[in-house]
């Protein structure tokens, strides 16, 4: 197989779905087209518009295929997500919507059948995001359309399924909280025999194997020249940690944001994990088990953006000295049900008379202190890498710096979730690292955290 010049990325995320194509020896985004990613709110339950992605996909390759062209094609897309299919390899259920919540009765039925967490590292999630207990809901809900299910793929290698008729299971996917992965030994956990879905699983391939060509009949409709081939694909927090996997010494941390504020602890060990604060087991590129924190912060930013308007960072970094002076806080949670306080509900104090830039400012440091008690959950040692959209959020480097007191590294360019699926098919990545020096007076940030804290312990 020749090297290729140009990936294209089928980059598939909660609130977006775009398909780019990258320069394999710069790692530079040469076009790009996008789409909302809609849930479709009809029976039998929220779902996600498959046919609808496969359209866009379609034409967005076969635009791109004029120009700039591309010569392999890479998959990324969000986790807690499973597609059932039929012996004739159509859908057998709608592929659900992970923020749709069961019936009572059906949680409780599936909080039986979980393995335990020292088993998958998996924690007990709220909704769907546990993928094990999305197939439980369709098997119980929905009996005889489940009984026509011939093969299950997780979602990322549904899509290069679509592409060439190949049908695998890939680690990253498998191992990111689904309930049906053992991350220490590499292998499906007891729940896959408990649901009887053992020999319908796909089997398992390498996010870097190229698993074929496009299909035939797809090869003239979408303007190829030649058949191209199509690589595995992986989870895209997977994606965004490979990089740095690539090319720095553990440990380290990494804090991938986007919908969700991903952390890595890489180096470090799964023993001190708590189920119970949303901490778990991912598994990287290479199948290793990596210990894992999240909340969605990402959501919690947009919610923010819909109350106070857009974001003056000058004006909310102007504003941080009175905030921290006068203890002006927002407490967990924006967005519930998920992160270190899954329990208790957002509020504002001490916030009268405050201004939206103070307002701001508080929710910058709220931000920071929440992604300083996820690193602190799982271990995390080391410099801590943040890519995305907070990476140019200077309010947010500079109050993580001083909260942990500890090198902070802004990452920008080829970083990203479709930059690493990028690098399986041999993007050649050139990130831009900037070391975060904050101005901030640490000892009244950190006095500031303390209060945070306590305040949430006497809430608790």
């Amino acid at each position: 197989m020749s090297e290729a010049k140009r990936i294209a990325v089928l980059d598939i995320g909660k609130t977006n779905a775009k398909v780019l194509v990258l320069d394999c020896a710069s790692g530079e985004e040469l076009d790009v087209r996008r789409r909302p990613n809609k849930v479709i709110a009809a029976d039998p339950y929220p779902h996600y518009d498959i046919e609808g992605l496969w359209q866009f996909f379609r034409n967005a390759l076969q635009d791109l295929s004029r120009s700039p062209g591309f010569d392999a094609i890479s998959i990324t897309t969000h986790g807690a997500s499973g597609v059932l299919l039929n012996a004739a390899g159509a859908l057998a259920l709608p592929v659900l919507d992970y923020e749709h919540e069961y019936p009572e009765h059906i949680r409780t039925a599936y909080a039986a059948l979980r393995p335990p967490f020292l088993e998958t590292f998996s924690p007990a999630l709220s909704m769907g995001l546990n993928l094990g207990a999305q197939i439980h809901f369709q098997k119980v809900a929905f009996p005889a359309e489940f009984a026509k299910v011939a093969t299950i793929l997780t979602y990322p290698q549904y899509w290069a399924y679509r592409l060439t008729g190949v049908a695998v299971n890939e680690a990253t996917s498998l191992g990111c909280h689904t309930d049906l992965w053992q991350p220490g030994r590499g292998t499906f956990s007891s729940l896959v025999d408990r649901l009887d879905i053992r020999d319908k699983m796909a089997p398992i391939r390498s996010a870097f194997d190229a698993l074929g060509p496009v299909r035939p009949e797809l090869v003239a409709e979408l303007g190829l020249q030649q058949p191209v081939p199509v690589y595995c694909g992986i989870h895209d927090s997977n994606a965004s940690l490979l990089p740095h996997l690539v090319d720095r010494e553990a440990p380290f941390a990494v804090v991938s944001t986007g919908t969700w504020v991903i952390n890595f602890a890489v180096g470090g060990d799964l023993e001190h994990l708590d189920p119970a604060r949303d901490t778990l087991a991912n598994v990287d590129a290479y199948g290793r088990a990596v210990p894992s924190s999240r909340f969605m912060g990402g959501r919690e930013f947009e919610l923010l953006t819909a109350q106070l308007g857009p974001l003056d960072l000058d004006a909310a970094f102007a504003a941080l000295p009175a905030v921290l002076e006068k203890r002006l806080s927002l407490m967990p949670n924006l967005a519930s049900g998920s992160g270190p306080y899954p329990g208790l509900k957002g509020q504002w104090l001490n916030t009268d008379c405050a201004s939206v830039h103070e307002k701001w400012a508080a929710a910058c440091l709220y931000l920071a202190l929440m992604t300083e008690t996820c690193l602190g959950l799982i271990g995390a040692k080391g410099p801590a890498l943040v890519e995305g959209p907070f990476a140019s959020n200077p309010v947010y480097l500079e109050a993580l710096q001083a909260l942990l007191g500890r090198q902070v590294i802004s990452v920008s360019g080829s970083t990203g979730t479709s930059q690493g699926a990028g690098l399986l098919a041999g993007v050649k990545l050139s990130a831009h690292l900037k070391e975060i020096v904050s101005r901030l007076d640490k000892g009244t940030v950190q006095a500031y955290a303390a209060d945070w804290k306590a305040k949430i312990r006497a809430a608790s």
